[in-house]
């Protein structure tokens, strides 16, 4: 009786879990549209690189092998390999949710990159590509996915897409796209990486803890301008996390714009190392007291909040000690009659009115969007040869419902995918871990970073698997063109440490 017994324990342990779908399989009559496959060559550190280019869509299919969106990819692989399966493979999207995978593509990864002015700055148009000698073809295979509702990606009627635009079904079908490349192309032998930015690094953290379930390891991810937990960044009544959060990138704001004291402008680092203490000290405990503050208690804040934010004390004593990110962008350079960017807070707009509340656009994002629009648009016919009449979406356009974020895969309340990528680590702990943040990003602050990655409840043993990259940029650490030398560095010691 008790053999049987443990025999059934074991059979229920090896079993993968209740939600596992069959592999769909497609009907007789569907067929796929057949990828357009090219040929080039750049040149990268003196050295000639060959490559060849499949760009195409990849269908995906509910459990009775009906076809219910296509997901458009551009593959990368090096020529002249004498076994592909046993060469490096990375899968690389971006976030939004709702964002193409152009900007890691066309930014940072691919063997082509947009020409940016060196600060990523909108440089004059019209808007060209470069050969990209950062690129990291020279290490892996490349394969950017654009998942549904992006690109050129579409579900195949309108009303599935409520499918694919949540958490959860965002993450099950690009790990479907995953498992279909792999198979499609014979990689399952390969050494597998995912880079995700933003959003993707959600998904990213979500794919690791679901496939790894599946029976697909991956030997390594990069993390771009990170956010696993959502709590991190959420500003609201009840949740004065954020703002503790925030401070230290507020601060790092204020020194690029010389609104500091000159004691605190002197040195960048040690003024953060002293922030980023009292964020997660005196200014947390303030917040917890709320009105238990002393009199004195609330002007010793007020005070040390203006020396490190450069706000006045009077609009941080009206704003009850807590200053959300639109209020600190719109607030800083009002004296100017400017706004900081959100994704990256080093570059100033102009509203028509310096008195609302809220800036009306974000200038970094008003900067690299028609570069990165123009080009891909161009490269995508022109040199890749992949002609169609879709509008490329590169941000937001094509999610046509609200995107419904619901509970992680394993916890409730604010979205949060850091346990997936706990588990991931516990069931594989040969996998590593590189996480990439910058200082002027108001998006996803780097201590947001820092804390979730402290408070995943990772195994002591495994702490060693990450590694972190803290740079002088914002959101899109790449578009300054020193970040871009630097990330290219940092991962290629990465990409070697992960595959000893």
């Amino acid at each position: 009786m008790l053999s049987s017994l443990l025999l059934a324990l074991l059979l229920m342990q090896a079993a993968p879990p209740a939600d596992t779908p069959k592999p769909p399989e497609a009907k007789p009559s569907e067929k796929d549209e057949a990828p357009v496959v090219t040929h080039h060559e750049i040149r990268v550190s003196g050295r000639p690189l060959k490559y060849t280019v499949t760009t195409g869509m990849m269908p995906i299919r509910d459990a009775k092998g009906d076809t219910e969106a296509h997901i458009f990819f551009m593959a990368y692989t090096l020529d002249g390999v004498s076994d592909a399966s046993r060469r490096p493979l990375m899968f690389s999207f971006n976030g939004g949710p709702g964002s193409a995978s152009v900007w890691l593509h066309l930014g940072a990864i691919g063997p082509k990159r947009v020409v940016m002015l060196a600060n990523g700055e909108m440089p004059s148009p019209p808007f060209h590509l470069v050969d990209n000698e950062y690129t990291w073809l020279d290490q892996s295979d490349l394969v950017f996915i654009d998942p549904v509702g992006t690109g050129y990606s579409r579900p195949t009627k309108p009303e599935l897409g409520k499918k694919f635009w949540n958490l959860r079904g965002d993450i099950e079908s690009v790990g479907e796209f995953i498992r279909m490349y792999l198979t499609r192309y014979e990689r399952w032998t390969s050494p597998l990486f995912l880079v995700g930015e933003s959003y993707g690094t959600t998904r990213a953290a979500g794919l690791s803890g679901y496939l790894i379930d599946r029976g697909i390891a991956f030997n390594g991810i990069v993390l771009v301008s990170s956010i696993l937990n959502f709590q991190t960044l959420s500003f609201g009544k009840g949740n004065d996390l954020p703002y503790v959060l925030y401070l230290p990138s507020y601060t790092a704001t204020a020194w690029y714009h010389h609104k500091l004291p000159p004691d605190l402008e002197r040195d960048l680092r040690k003024t953060l190392k002293e922030v980023e203490g009292w964020a997660e000290t005196g200014y947390a405990e303030a917040l917890a007291k709320g009105d238990r503050l002393t009199a004195a208690e609330r002007q010793a804040t007020i005070d040390r909040l203006a020396r490190y934010t450069g706000l006045e004390p009077r609009y941080i004593d009206n704003s009850n000690l807590r200053v959300p990110i639109f209020a600190f962008t719109k607030e800083l350079l009002r004296d100017q009659k400017r706004t900081v960017g959100r994704l990256d807070s080093r570059f100033k707009g102009v509203d028509e009115s310096a008195a609302t509340g809220a800036p009306e656009y974000d200038p970094s994002l008003a900067a690299i969007r028609p570069p990165y629009t123009t080009t891909f648009n161009n490269y995508v016919r022109g040199e890749l040869g992949y002609k169609t009449d879709l509008e490329y979406y590169i941000l937001g356009e094509g999610i046509t419902s609200p995107w419904e974020w619901g509970p992680s895969s394993s916890r409730q309340g604010f979205p949060d995918t850091s346990d997936d990528l706990r588990s991931a680590f516990a069931k594989n702990p040969y996998m590593k871990l590189y996480v990439a943040s910058g200082c002027f990003d108001l998006a996803t602050p780097y201590f947001a970073t820092e804390y979730t990655l402290t408070h995943m409840g990772l195994d002591p043993k495994l702490r060693g698997n990450i590694r972190t990259g803290e740079y002088e940029a914002g959101h899109m650490v790449y578009i300054d063109s020193k970040s871009l030398e630097k990330l290219k560095r940092e991962v290629a010691g990465f990409l070697e440490n992960a595959l000893k």
